[in-house]
């Protein structure tokens, strides 16, 4: 220490207005905080107080013997061999599940002495690129029921068949809902798959797809049944984004984890056989702890969080627009519906408005006439209020 610092604390404590602290802190080339640190410690130490001390961390990282960094790697193994996350936090959890494969003297190490040992045995390939968690934006439904993500993945069977798979989750609990095996991702097997989750797990507020046909129209000007089914039932349904996945992400996300599953799987030829597989599947992760519920497990989650009331009314269709030309033959293409205005309006600009099955059609901006769509019949004509020029 500069011995004019030392001076200067000890006149400092028999004398705090006997030194220009500033001035002397410029002199000597320390900050102000240094100088009272060091005034502190002469306060309670004397003058061993000044002796300047070891920059070495107080505790050191804990270092873990070969055996005990040999069953982390194992572990690791064992996740990935069953298709599971096997990230330090997940080799941690499974430990505390698995005492028994822990050396019992040992005590359980932390996530990031597990993260540098997997990274020093070559396990952990760096990723310095990858985006950090707190760069998203993170939503969630504040109770159990208040809202569901539904989508659905391919499957290519053994045999060179592909089903689809119709997923669903609760977005509080992460809860896997359903895994419908279909043909294709079409509007009777959407449907179903929908009404085989609300026949355990109760009826949602909302629920959120993506801009799928078998999904949503909302943004095409027509309805798809399953919108036009869940608004019967006082469900709103909701759509991401076009281009904008992170919007299900969760879903998504849920994708990969019931694919990374499979993918250490050998999957049957038959899609009776993959559904009962996969009901395995849903079993497992529903019971597996989640990080993003902070170690928490869906099922345990959705059976003890807050619950949404179920919808009591149905909800009102929503109102769509479309515009097209009138085809040569007279007629205008609404929501799977050949609707005739007639031969001599073809080439004309037709702007429909529509609430669920009633249109209003306008001509180059002129009102035309009104109409009550009917789903029995494929051509409608729209009968005109006026006579067009």
């Amino acid at each position: 220490m500069d011995a004019r610092l030392a001076a200067a604390v000890g006149a400092f404590v028999m004398d705090p207005d006997s030194v220009n602290v500033a001035a002397l802190c410029r002199d000597v080339g320390v900050s102000r905080q240094t100088f009272y640190k060091y005034v502190n410690r002469f306060r309670a130490e004397g003058v061993s107080g000044l002796v300047r001390r070891s920059t070495r961390p107080i505790r050191t990282r804990r270092l873990l013997d070969p055996v005990a960094e040999d069953v982390l790697v194992r572990v690791r193994k064992i996740l990935d061999d069953e298709g599971q996350y096997h990230g330090a936090l997940s080799v941690l959890w499974h430990l505390e599940d698995h005492l028994e494969l822990w050396p019992a003297e040992a005590v359980l190490p932390s996530v990031s002495t597990i993260h540098r040992v997997l990274m020093a045995r070559g396990q952990v390939v760096p990723a310095p690129a990858k985006a950090p968690r707190s760069s998203g934006r993170r939503f969630q439904s504040s109770m159990v029921n208040g809202m569901w993500q539904m989508d659905g993945f391919d499957v290519p069977l053994p045999s060179g068949r592909r089903v689809v798979v119709i997923h669903l989750l609760d977005d509080r609990s992460r809860l896997d809902l359903g895994m419908h095996v279909a043909r294709s991702e079409n509007g009777d097997d959407v449907w179903t798959a929908f009404t085989t989750a609300t026949a355990t797990y109760g009826v949602p507020r909302k629920v959120l797809t993506d801009n799928g046909s078998a999904f949503s129209g909302a943004r095409r000007g027509w309805t798809s049944q399953l919108e036009e089914n869940l608004r019967q039932i006082g469900v709103e349904p909701i759509t991401s984004t076009p281009r904008h996945p992170q919007t299900c992400g969760k879903v998504e996300r849920l994708h990969q984890t019931a694919q990374r599953w499979l993918a250490r799987r050998v999957l049957p030829e038959d899609p009776v056989a993959l559904a009962e597989l996969l009901q395995i599947y849903r079993a497992r992760y529903n019971q597996r702890r989640h990080q993003s519920l902070g170690g928490d497990r869906p099922q345990h989650v959705f059976d003890t969080a807050p619950r949404a009331v179920p919808p009591a009314w149905p909800i009102a269709p929503a109102g769509h627009v479309t515009s097209s030309t009138v085809s040569v033959r007279g007629q205008i293409y609404v929501d799977s519906v050949h609707l005739g205005v007639g031969r001599p309006n073809a080439g004309r600009s037709a702007v429909v408005y529509r609430t669920g099955e009633q249109v209003a059609v306008f001509l180059d901006g002129r009102y035309y006439g009104s109409h009550t769509i009917d789903r029995t019949r494929r051509y409608q004509p729209v009968p005109p209020i006026h006579s067009p020029r």
